[in-house]
């Protein structure tokens, strides 16, 4: 149970230093000031895991911790998360020595350290996420929290909705084990073609790919959707947008921060 914010550290946060909490909060998509203020004086804030109750309160939020309800309020003003939609033939990296079309093509240098979380194969389409916030980059990179990813496949060949409830209940063996979907279902299908929705926590290279190679189906075309709480939308291929404040507080409780 967090103690009551201490009248020595308040006294600390003189009107010089740092932002009103309200503020911070309000900054942080938490809703009005008044709303945010209704939450403070409701008990539901901690600083430096202490609660506070009082407003008027100030916070550094370079070098304090504020949580909400238990959830870290991620404010850092040099701090930037990207979605971006990748097409085929542009490579995972932010450098190539072989000369080819990279996401730091796209993105530029407008961006101090700005890094991929995760990749896409240099044929497959999508969302990609970007930031230059390391410790949100390693938790939805971390093999342990596994983020749920949803991608539109297109398949080779005809596919009937039992194949697709199998790769749900039982999976399929491949070279490194066993790997089942989360989801799968069939958007449309013909003689030549199928095309499904399919959603799975594993990261592992390739794995869309190679479930649906494995079991006779190769994929012609694979596009990634979402990741996690983040959606691709209407953004344009090539292209690419600044997460607001909400997304990556969603993002960031999505991944234990």
């Amino acid at each position: 149970m967090p103690h009551a914010y201490s009248q020595a550290k308040k006294t600390r946060n003189t009107e010089h230093e740092g932002i009103r909490l309200q503020k911070l909060l309000a900054q942080a998509g938490y809703g009005s000031r008044r709303k945010c203020e209704e939450m403070i004086t409701d008990g539901r804030v901690e600083i430096d895991g202490e609660l506070v109750t009082e407003l008027g309160t100030r916070v550094d939020p370079h070098t304090q911790q504020v949580r909400v309800d238990g959830s870290r309020v991620r404010l850092n003003p040099n701090h930037v998360t990207l979605a971006l939609n990748k097409p085929r033939k542009v490579l995972s990296a932010m450098e190539d020595p072989k000369g080819r079309y990279t996401l730091r093509d796209i993105v530029g240098d407008k961006y101090e350290r700005i890094f991929h979380m995760g990749r896409l194969d240099y044929d497959s389409e999508g969302l990609i996420l970007m930031t230059n916030d390391g410790e949100l980059s390693q938790h939805v990179m971390h093999p342990k929290y596994e983020v749920e990813k949803t991608y539109i496949a297109t398949l080779e060949g005809h596919m009937s909705g039992n194949v697709c409830r199998r790769l749900v209940r039982t999976g399929v063996q491949l070279d490194d084990g066993w790997i089942k979907l989360d989801h799968c279902s069939i958007i449309d299908s013909n003689r030549e073609n199928t095309i499904v929705k399919v959603t799975l926590h594993s990261g592992k290279n390739r794995i869309v790919r190679r479930i649906f190679g494995a079991i006779g189906f190769p994929v012609r075309r694979l596009v990634r959707t979402q990741i996690g709480p983040i959606k691709l939308g209407d953004l344009k291929p090539g292209s690419y947008r600044v997460l607001s404040q909400t997304e990556v507080r969603s993002l960031s409780k999505e991944v234990g921060l």
